[in-house]
């Protein structure tokens, strides 16, 4: 489709990574492991880097104005060397706008890293990718509620089984916004799973420090199509609204399945029925609300 001259879209979840950089290590794209749910695929990532200016390239014809980086360097030895490389990309780039960085919330000693973290201008959120119960760790919820103190977002990766739980955490601390990444994270393609993901959804919907990114539906869908996933995107903004939905491309990985201009144009076309505002808070005006860009 075609881009109006007037589309802005700030994309809210994209990776740069520099294999080469001597103090910072990507996991998930190393030639000789696999990805826990990707598998074999993401070493294709890993084969070259990718950059701020390969992102230019990619996104600047559909409308990108700004890229919100979320933490990309899994397995690094100090997670703020990803920050302090990012704000040097910004200086240099223009992009990421902003950060949200690697913090173990368990640790004792998390205000220190936050602290430390925040001495890069463009750092705005928290990444904890934990896994198991850590929702309802007393540890992790300590370490969670000083993201009020420093004026953070969280950025949480959780599936419809955890839904209640985070539900609870966000009304325990009301003041703390929660960006759920990749829409929950639909994972499996088959009626059952869309109406347990749906359900799982309908748990934290009504939860208004919650939003619903809108991102890498292509990992659970390899094969998608703008039909395969219009009901995803359309029951998110159905739960959340207007207000509390917000599209990414989780580029470069999702770019394993699809071109840039493929993801955007099928979000387009899916809110072709909603208005110019509307639009305009779904592809820009709320990620910009939410990272304070």
């Amino acid at each position: 489709m075609t881009f109006d001259d007037d589309f802005e879209f700030v994309d809210a979840h994209v990776h740069f990574y520099d294999m080469q950089h001597p103090t910072l290590y990507y996991g998930h794209w190393q030639p000789n492991e696999d990805h826990p749910f990707l598998g074999a695929q993401t070493r294709l990532l890993g084969s070259r880097n990718y950059l701020a200016e390969d992102f230019i390239k990619d996104a600047r014809p559909y409308g990108v104005t700004k890229a919100i980086h979320i933490q990309a360097a899994i397995g690094s030895q100090d997670p703020v060397e990803e920050t302090k490389w990012l704000q040097e990309v910004y200086q240099n780039t223009g992009i990421p706008n902003a950060i949200v960085g690697y913090v173990d919330l368990k640790d004792p000693q998390a205000s220190s890293m936050i602290e430390r973290h925040l001495e890069y201008s463009n750092f705005k959120g928290v990444r904890d990718f934990s896994s198991g119960d850590y929702l309802v760790s007393d540890q992790f919820r300590q370490g969670y509620s000083l993201l009020e103190k420093f004026d953070l977002i969280s950025s949480i990766s959780a599936q419809w089984q955890d839904m209640e739980k985070l539900a609870n955490l966000a009304n325990k601390f009301p003041n703390i916004e929660i960006v759920l990444d990749h829409a929950g994270f639909p994972e499996e393609r088959s009626p059952e799973y869309f109406n347990n993901w749906k359900t799982g959804l309908k748990k934290i919907s009504d939860t208004e420090n919650i939003y619903c990114k809108i991102s890498g539906l292509g990992m659970g869908d390899n094969d998608w199509t703008e039909a395969s996933i219009r009901p995803y995107v359309e029951t998110c903004i159905e739960l959340f609204g207007v207000d509390r939905c917000l599209f990414a491309t989780n580029w470069p990985i999702d770019s394993l399945w699809s071109d840039y201009g493929d993801v955007v144009s099928a979000y387009r076309n899916i809110t072709l029925g909603y208005s110019k505002s509307e639009i305009a808070k779904l592809f820009s005006g709320n990620a910009q609300h939410i990272y304070q860009i």
